[in-house]
């Protein structure tokens, strides 16, 4: 098993384009918002791939320093503590559980952090890169 990592920072009002987030949908491949199931990741073009892991402490670490960069702009006080984050996904990742956070920013923004497991349990999905096989 490997790690896909995927993110995305955009309006939040986006988020309710559901049909494009799904991947029956015809803009699915084109869209910029992310899937409605974490796993329709791997349905998107490879040039989504922010990086590819075969160790679960480098996505771990990927996560941490995506959300670092953002935590500043974070509209609420943080309700999961970022060390609560990382003890989660060091402890999901390994067993074939996609890990996603998502939350809100200033300026009606939202941001999704994720890495998202390859070959995954939830869906079908072949892994979007040759060279990650």
């Amino acid at each position: 098993m490997h790690w896909h990592a995927y993110q995305w920072l955009g309006a939040g009002a986006d988020r309710g384009n559901e049909a494009e987030r799904r991947p029956a949908s015809p803009d699915f491949l084109t869209s910029l918002v992310p899937p409605m199931r974490t796993g329709d990741w791997l349905a998107k073009p490879a040039s989504r791939i922010a990086a590819t892991f075969h160790e679960v402490e480098q996505a771990v670490s990927w996560m941490a320093g995506e959300y670092g960069k953002v935590r500043g702009a974070l509209l609420l006080p943080e309700r999961i503590p970022l060390e609560e984050r990382l003890i989660g996904a060091r402890d999901l990742l390994p067993r074939g559980v996609d890990v996603q956070w998502g939350e809100w920013l200033h300026g009606v923004r939202f941001v999704t952090i994720g890495v998202i497991c390859c070959p995954n349990r939830h869906v079908p999905h072949p892994c979007p890169t040759a060279s990650s096989r």
